[in-house]
């Protein structure tokens, strides 16, 4: 019997393995975050919990004013930028925070993945949360009647992942800087805060003046405002998405000074 000769991408023996590819990693990554947020039941409770409250509340009352169009319409898009909020910043921040303080960030920015591929894979777990999220809220906002306009939902989709990308990059600069306990009642603080009055639930011109001006250049508002206009009205929120944009981009460049891998 003749020994076996070694078959392509082996040396000797069995068959060596191959390292995984960086889209791969980034999946695999992300896919790990996004099992870590789903199953956490404080972050349930923000992400999925307090919106849906927040949902049947606006749908079923009829204060505060939330403006033109369909109430259930107005109230749901208002509910989904709050969702977006929820998940890529609240949650993103504490996350942050605490990895930092006991080491794992430290730690997984070392890996094959790099840092920047480690950013790059939250922000996608937090794509697909946003994703459950949407789902869970727009079936029970649809048996409430809600009926959004398809001509707005590429828009909706557009100002969507603007809105990650900024909340993310915020989330990175606060959750990158502060220590965890601080992180954990800032984060929690801000979204009560743009939630009531933000410019997320009520639209930013609802608000008496000067501050309707004021909250109308938040990012929170820019997300609510952008999800009414194409949700309700049909629009496409290109200012709203720009907005947004630039707010990405200045937190993007504070984080990547200031972002501290660990305590």
């Amino acid at each position: 019997m003749t020994p076996t000769e070694p078959t392509a991408g082996t040396v000797g023996g069995p068959a060596t393995a191959r390292a995984a590819t960086p889209v791969r990693r980034l999946a695999a990554q992300a896919a790990f975050e996004a099992r870590g947020l789903l199953s956490h039941g404080e972050q349930l409770l923000v992400s999925v919990v307090l919106p849906l409250m927040a949902l049947v509340a606006l749908a079923l009352t009829d204060a505060p004013s939330l403006g033109e169009g369909d109430r259930v319409d107005v109230a749901t898009a208002g509910v989904l930028a709050l969702a977006v909020i929820s998940t890529a910043f609240t949650g993103q921040a504490i996350l942050l925070g605490y990895e930092r303080r006991y080491g794992v960030l430290r730690m997984l920015g070392t890996t094959p993945l790099g840092r920047r591929g480690l950013l790059l894979a939250k922000a996608g777990s937090v794509l697909v949360v946003v994703a459950v999220q949407f789902l869970v809220l727009g079936a029970v906002a649809a048996l409430l009647g809600w009926r959004p306009d398809p001509v707005g939902l590429p828009g909706a989709l557009l100002v969507t992942v603007a809105g990650v990308l900024a909340f993310a990059s915020l989330a990175a600069l606060i959750g990158g800087t502060l220590r965890a306990e601080g992180v954990l009642a800032l984060a929690n603080l801000l979204w009560v805060l743009l939630a009531a009055l933000g410019g997320v639930l009520v639209p930013a011109a609802r608000y008496p003046q000067p501050w309707d001006t004021l909250v109308g250049l938040l990012p929170s508002a820019a997300l609510g405002d952008g999800m009414r206009s194409a949700l309700v009205a049909g629009a496409f929120p290109a200012l709203e998405v720009l907005v947004l944009l630039v707010w990405a981009a200045l937190a993007s460049v504070l984080a990547a000074r200031l972002l501290h891998w660990s305590d």
